[in-house]
């Protein structure tokens, strides 16, 4: 099978590099709009580069896209005109409107679009999963997820990331939904500057709390921040009727207990989210594969990348308004 890869920068890289580890992929095959880059990421790697974005979608059975969000649509629209599997990074486009037109266009095309929330591939995670779906936690009672980074972004980087919920929070949007397996009926989010007045000037927050209520009753409290001192920490526990996990939870969690005997935090800390996600990222790849040969079901479609960004403008406008936001769970509207 040959694999295609659309930008290769840090994530694209990433991927490619994790391509090349499957028995199952025959060949990979990478394209970048930046003149020498997916030459020097080729040649690092042992693959080809095509010569460019038309060259790769000719060559190969399916392609995973990782160039900037701007260019996402119309590279999903041409790998539904060539009828190739994608995976797409998050998101796969930059505005609710795009993205709802998109999603029409994906699901009536019947070609399978796979979004990267990594999450949803982490080993532990898909565990967590198989467990709600088996029943072995009983009823829900209450999710709790952490998502804070170790550093900052680049301040360059805060006026188009899209703002905390469409960027870092994105991610727990989208999986803590699916885990609990029902759909999020009232947001509520508060967020201070406590980081860097930076984000003030972006006119975003680098701290923030967030309550979901889903339509069973159930509720999630989901923390996001831009500074850890001791190391990046994402980390989902779920406590049910019958039985309380937590995934993220390791030797190399920066937290450190004050119980005697108590866990303590390591040295090599994870530094960021490639690190603490290794497994995910490579899994991730794997499944795609399995997606492109018919072997398995998408497990993200475009249809749940909608649902997150409806609840990370919920969040956006409960911070901003001070009050609980209704979201309209059968379509994922807000009001």
């Amino acid at each position: 099978m040959r694999i295609g890869v659309a930008g290769v920068g840090r994530i694209g890289a990433m991927h490619a590099a994790n391509l090349t580890g499957l028995d199952t992929v025959d060949e990979v095959v990478l394209a970048d709009g930046v003149a020498g880059r997916a030459e020097q990421v080729a040649a690092n790697l042992g693959v080809s580069a095509a010569a460019d974005l038309d060259d790769l979608f000719g060559r190969v059975d399916g392609v995973v896209i990782a160039t900037p969000t701007n260019t996402h649509p119309a590279l999903i629209r041409q790998t539904l005109a060539a009828r190739l599997p994608a995976l797409c990074e998050k998101p796969i486009a930059g505005e609710r409107r795009q993205m709802s037109h998109l999603v029409e266009e994906v699901e009536a095309s019947g070609v399978p679009v796979v979004v990267g929330f990594q999450r949803r591939f982490d080993p532990a995670i898909v565990e967590l999963k198989r467990r709600l779906v088996g029943g072995e936690l009983g009823d829900v009672y209450v999710v709790n997820a952490r998502s804070h980074d170790a550093a900052p972004p680049d301040f360059g980087y805060l006026p188009t990331s899209g703002g905390i919920y469409r960027d870092l929070l994105i991610h727990d949007l989208d999986a803590v939904p699916w885990l609990v397996g029902e759909p999020v009926v009232k947001v509520y989010a508060a967020g201070s500057v406590l980081v860097d007045w930076a984000f003030a000037d972006a006119d975003d927050v680098d701290t923030t709390a967030v309550t979901l209520t889903f339509a069973n009753g159930a509720l999630a409290v989901l923390t996001g921040g831009r500074h850890d001192p001791r190391g990046y920490d994402h980390r989902i526990e779920v406590l049910g009727s019958k039985d309380s996990l937590a995934v993220g939870l390791d030797p190399r969690t920066p937290l450190s207990s004050l119980e005697p005997g108590g866990p303590q935090s390591a040295r090599d800390a994870y530094p960021g989210f490639p690190e603490r996600f290794e497994r995910a990222y490579q899994n991730e790849m794997s499944v795609f594969v399995d997606v492109v040969a018919g072997r398995a079901e998408n497990p993200s479609p475009v249809r749940d990348s909608l649902v997150s960004l409806e609840l990370a403008l919920a969040a956006e406008r409960s911070r901003r308004e001070g009050r609980p936001v209704s979201v309209v769970a059968a379509v994922g509207g807000v009001r």
